[in-house]
């Protein structure tokens, strides 16, 4: 039974399957969902009791493009306030662009991963207006680059595009990890291209977003008759990627069952579909990525050590984009110039004040989110350049941010006593770590990199310095 408290959804579609699934994952957070088979029914009900109740609109995209978009324009017209996200099967920049300049909050395209179709509904909740730079618009720019290609000069990032660059030579399986939205899809894409499988099939699977009974029918195909409901034969991903790569994304999300066949491919070159009585041959080059520390859930008993083995023959780390805030002014311009590629979109530029605010934010969400706040931004703009006003929803959260900073370590470090006089070096010394440790919210390993010493030695001028356990 639903809470009385619950957050309240409404699913425009009118597919039984699509909406027991979307309210499945929208329940695992606290959403209630009501249902409207059409857009007429859709606008009625928000005239009604419940519909004054609703927190989110999700509209599966049922019609052509300017029904979708007319739909949205009536229920931000009626409901300013109300976010408006839409889903769809269709990847496209001008759907994207008509969807948000009719009033949509997000764009989100099928098959949807529930962490990212939960992430925008928490986005929505969260904001109920004006905090669109912060929603994970899933609309990607799809355009794969080259290694010389990709931007980042920051030497942890460098060093992890080298050790993937020499990967790619190689027919050894790659497991990409890093946070969600750093770019693990653009390396492994990358990859691909500089490998002897360039040209060939590249086929990319994200395993969290199939639902748990028909992921093995989904990577290894089934037979006609094999389970109830299998009409006809269906070819896997791993046959549709043969002598070419295959991306296994948010590969910790794998069942047990289907890692025990992913194993078996990885060992013997394989594949059994489900239903069949003999196994076929595949020659696919694997590249998994995770945004999970695997070592954890091979511990926790939910991945396979051996099949963990198996698939980080060569590990690459992908570093957050708030370790490399340097890279954001060169990266801000790289994604300006592709979204000015895209249908409907025109070339803009940035100015200094705004590149120094998009400098100064976290990311949490990474070069995804970077991205989504450039489009969102680049969609409104008037103007000839983004200026800062045309992220103010960035600047808001980052003086949140800068605040409680403030407060516990000062704006900045004195040099000087009341008196005019140098301050005791000591002092200085100890401000600049109790500085370090606020800004990197205590994350001692951090703190000691960026000061340039061993975290043994920040530990020790923590008890010479009298500092003690300052970053509790």
């Amino acid at each position: 039974m639903a809470k009385a408290n619950a957050k309240v959804l409404m699913l425009v579609d009118d597919e039984p399957a699509q909406r027991r699934l979307v309210a499945a994952i929208a329940a695992r957070a606290g959403w209630r969902t009501v249902f409207a088979d059409s857009g007429d029914a859709a606008l009625d009900t928000l005239a009604t009791e419940q519909g004054l109740l609703l927190d989110a609109v999700l509209i599966d995209q049922y019609g052509p493009g300017d029904e979708t978009i007319a739909l949205i324009e009536s229920m931000h017209a009626r409901r300013p306030a109300l976010p408006v996200l839409l889903l769809t099967a269709h990847g496209s920049i001008e759907i994207a662009v008509g969807a948000m300049r009719a009033g949509a909050s997000d764009y989100l395209i099928k098959p949807i991963a529930p962490d990212r179709l939960l992430g925008a509904l928490d986005a929505a909740a969260s904001s109920r207006a004006n905090v669109g730079e912060l929603r994970p618009l899933a609309e990607k720019i799809k355009a794969p680059l080259g290694f010389g290609e990709i931007v980042g000069a920051a030497p942890q990032f460098r060093a992890a595009l080298a050790i993937a660059a020499k990967a790619a030579r190689a027919r050894v399986p790659v497991l990409i990890d890093g946070e969600s939205g750093v770019g693990k899809e653009v390396v492994a894409e990358a990859i691909h291209a500089a490998s002897p499988r360039g040209k060939k099939t590249w086929v990319a699977v994200n395993c969290g977003a199939i639902p748990e009974n028909l992921v093995e029918s989904e990577l290894f195909g089934h037979e006609r008759g094999a389970f109830t409901g299998a009409f006809e034969r269906r070819i896997g991903r791993f046959q549709e990627a043969d002598g070419g790569t295959i991306f296994l994304d948010e590969v910790g999300e794998l069942p047990l069952d289907a890692q025990v066949k992913l194993l078996r491919v990885l060992q013997s070159g394989e594949i059994q579909p489900i239903g069949a009585r003999v196994t076929r041959d595949v020659d696919v080059r694997v590249i998994a990525a995770t945004n999970k520390r695997l070592v954890d859930e091979v511990a926790a008993g939910n991945f396979r050590e051996d099949l963990y083995y198996r698939l980080n023959v060569v590990q690459v780390t992908i570093p957050p984009l708030r370790d490399r805030p340097r890279d954001i002014p060169a990266l801000a311009r790289h994604l300006l110039a592709r979204i000015a590629a895209q249908p409907g979109m025109r070339g803009l530029g940035i100015t200094d004040e705004a590149l120094s605010l998009l400098m100064s934010f976290p990311w949490p969400g990474n070069v995804r989110q970077l991205q989504n706040a450039l489009f969102r931004a680049a969609v409104l703009c008037d103007g000839e350049a983004l200026t800062s006003a045309d992220f103010p929803q960035i600047a808001l959260q980052s003086c949140d941010e800068l605040t409680p900073l403030m407060s516990h370590a000062g704006a900045g470090v004195t040099l000087f006593e009341a008196d005019g006089h140098i301050r005791n070096l000591e002092e200085i010394e100890a401000d600049v770590i109790r500085l370090a440790i606020g800004h990197y919210r205590g994350r001692m390993t951090e703190v000691a990199r960026r000061l340039g010493i061993g975290r043994s030695t920040l530990y020790r001028k923590l008890g010479e310095l009298g500092i003690g356990d300052v970053a509790a």
